[in-house]
């Protein structure tokens, strides 16, 4: 009797289906498909939430035109908010249109070095960039020790970057809604960090600083940049030679039209530098990093994330434009010299027409507050 249950259950086991044996190929693969479902379930969950975070920034309000300067006040007890039946209809924006001012300071005054002013239409997807000559001529703004300056570039030093903003509000008629200024490191770790950029360099450039330890010598034509370059050709204005009949450093303008040159070409090597970056958006956090670490800006977190979704998608050959204030850089004006008096029916033109302004409809010459010398 044992023997014969003993066989019964061997019998009944070897009746049982044996599951056949998965190959090390498949088990390889099943199991990269289960990596692969979670990470699209992370990459959705947390594109998700970079949407609901990136909420459209508030716009900066509306400067009033110089004739109307110091009228808007808070109403008073009683008082309606709403402005009254004489006053003009107040200018519209365009929506989810917004207007940068971009700085870098010089490395030795403190000054301005380079100002733009960038406004992005993000449902266009259009842009312009138009730089602001260092010399820029302004009223003049008064000094703690009762003298006055009349350069654009030397704001940022004597009135921080707000008056740095409402100086270039009264120029352009445009509200700068946003700030960035960058130190030149910053901008040297993230060319570092993009590889380097290709770049057609426009004019020789040699020029010596021993004081600066700075020794700058490109030739005209297509190079590789690093960071370290890229700053050295962005910083280059002037060319020098060794007069070895006096023993003195001699300078001249790299290129013929002085600094409007310079303000083109930082212009086209920061288009490169972006355009090159944005095709590298897996180093999306290193740029973070770097803007950290090296950017001063009032954007929040939320702002950065929502044109950060938003750039990845502009194109820069179709919707870029770029520009210059245009006007004469030899004017003398309150005993300063070599300042960039602006032309205002140039000005006002390429406001309407390269992309500056933010408004549905074009700014008028009321709302502009140019300097002459006359």
């Amino acid at each position: 009797m044992a023997q014969r249950g003993r066989t019964t259950r061997t019998a009944g086991k070897s009746a049982r289906k044996r599951k056949p044996a998965r190959s090390p190929l498949r088990r390889l693969g099943l199991a990269l498909y289960g990596i692969l479902v979670a990470l699209s379930a992370v990459i959705v969950v947390t594109y998700a939430g970079v949407r609901i975070a990136a909420r459209p920034p508030e716009q900066a309000e509306d400067p009033l035109p110089p004739a109307m300067e110091g009228t808007r006040s808070s109403p008073q007890p009683g008082e309606s908010a709403q402005p009254a039946a004489s006053q003009e209809p107040a200018m519209v924006r365009k929506e989810y249109t917004y207007t940068f001012l971009l700085v870098a300071s010089d490395q030795v005054s403190g000054n301005t070095d380079t100002m733009m002013v960038l406004t992005y239409d993000t449902v266009n997807q259009t842009a312009g960039l138009v730089s602001l000559p260092r010399d820029t001529m302004i009223d003049g703004v008064k000094q703690s020790n009762g003298g006055h300056f009349y350069k654009l570039n030397s704001t940022y030093a004597y009135n921080g970057i707000e008056g740095l903003k409402s100086e270039v509000t009264k120029i352009l008629g445009i509200p700068i809604d946003f700030y960035v200024k960058v130190n030149t490191r910053g901008f040297v770790k993230l060319v570092d960090a993009i590889g380097g950029v290709d770049f057609n360099v426009p004019v020789n450039m040699n020029y010596e600083d021993p004081t600066q330890d700075l020794y700058i010598h490109f030739s005209k034509g297509m190079q590789w940049l690093s960071g370290s370059d890229a700053l050295k050709v962005a910083r280059c204005r002037q060319n020098s030679y060794f007069d070895e009949a006096d023993s003195t450093w001699k300078v001249y303008d790299a290129y013929s039209n002085a600094d409007i040159g310079r303000t083109e070409t930082q212009r086209n090597l920061l288009t490169a530098v972006l355009k090159k970056a944005l095709s590298q958006p897996q180093k999306l956090p290193t740029y973070y990093d770097i803007f950290l670490e090296n950017v001063q800006t009032d954007l929040t977190a939320s702002d950065l994330l929502y044109f950060a979704e938003k750039a990845l998608y502009f194109d820069f050959s179709s919707g870029l434009t770029t520009s210059v204030l245009e006007g004469d850089g030899m004017v003398q004006y309150h005993g300063w010299t070599y300042c960039y008096e602006l032309y205002p029916d140039k000005l006002l033109e390429l406001i309407n027409t390269k992309g500056i302004n933010p408004y549905t409809t074009d700014i008028t010459a009321d709302m502009l507050t140019i300097a002459q010398k006359n």
